[in-house]
């Protein structure tokens, strides 16, 4: 690469940089992808049809994306939730479920806290492999409301080898169909399609190539997740699990969305079936 080649990338790369900060319009100017309203989740017959152009940061480290969010779950306690809002989080997510009949003891005092602050906020389930997924679907519908402005639900796969109960690694059919007939009832149910959380390793194992319509939420606290995951974008990036937000006491998980502000406020609105209902 001459001289020439590398000023011109720097040059670009600095430009889309600072979008990113002051939130402008030139981040539209950045690399950019079509994204149909299929391949953001979103089905039945109120989806628009037309795609809309998600922006790609160019840069690597979590201070290049402009939308950031957090995940909670009982060991954070009780929130402060207007102050989460006040400090620029613009979504969470909560531990709603896990298996088959566990239920996070403070999900309920979380999910009203965050609605009445105002912070987008969706429901996740932390899955069990040794349990049917429709079981585990069946669970999380009884303990989660549908509500018009909740984010999509999240299916969160993880290895559990110090479980005390399941240390079950399955095959990837049978992975598949339990995620699957986990996801197909959570998105018959609430009218949108869930969300996958996959940690490197359980990705590396089993998921590459798996579950091509579905928008996927990685983890990588060491390096962006294109450097582990093997053919995979990613919608949320989750960044550290030793964050600091104004509301939260000690150590909180944090995630970047992959795109900019605009995106993020176009994705909300194309991820909220019964609104786009009501408007028709």
């Amino acid at each position: 690469m001459n001289v020439l080649q590398v000023n011109v990338r720097e040059g670009l790369r600095k430009a889309c940089a600072l979008a990113v900060i002051v939130a402008l319009p030139l981040l539209a100017a950045c690399t950019t992808a079509s994204l149909d309203m299929r391949d953001l989740g979103v089905t039945g017959s109120v989806a628009p049809s037309q795609p809309f152009r998600m922006s790609r940061i160019e840069g690597t480290r979590p201070h290049h994306y402009p939308v950031h969010g957090i995940d909670v779950s009982k060991y954070q306690g009780s929130i402060d939730w207007a102050a989460v809002r006040q400090s620029g989080t613009a979504f969470a997510y909560l531990k709603a479920t896990e298996g088959g009949d566990m239920l996070d003891d403070r999900f309920e005092e979380h999910w009203n806290g965050a609605k009445a602050a105002g912070v987008p906020r969706g429901a996740y389930h932390f899955f069990y492999w040794c349990r049917p997924g429709i079981e585990q679907a069946r669970w999380f519908i009884e303990n989660v409301p549908r509500d018009a402005y909740a984010l999509p639900p999240v299916l969160d796969v993880e290895w559990t080898p110090f479980s005390p109960t399941c240390t079950r690694r399955p095959e990837r059919a049978e992975m598949v169909r339990e995620m699957s007939a986990f996801m197909d009832a959570l998105e018959q149910h609430y009218g949108v399609r869930p969300i996958i959380y996959a940690p490197i390793d359980i990705h590396r194992d089993r998921l590459v190539g798996t579950f091509p319509e579905h928008q996927f939420w990685l983890r990588g606290v060491r390096d962006h997740p294109d450097v582990n995951y093997e053919d995979r974008e990613f919608r949320f990036w989750q960044y550290t699990e030793s964050g600091t937000v104004d509301g939260v006491r000690g150590p909180v998980d944090r995630n970047a969305f992959s795109g900019s502000a605009r995106d993020w406020e176009r994705w909300l609105e194309a991820h909220r079936p019964h609104l786009r209902t009501a408007r028709r």
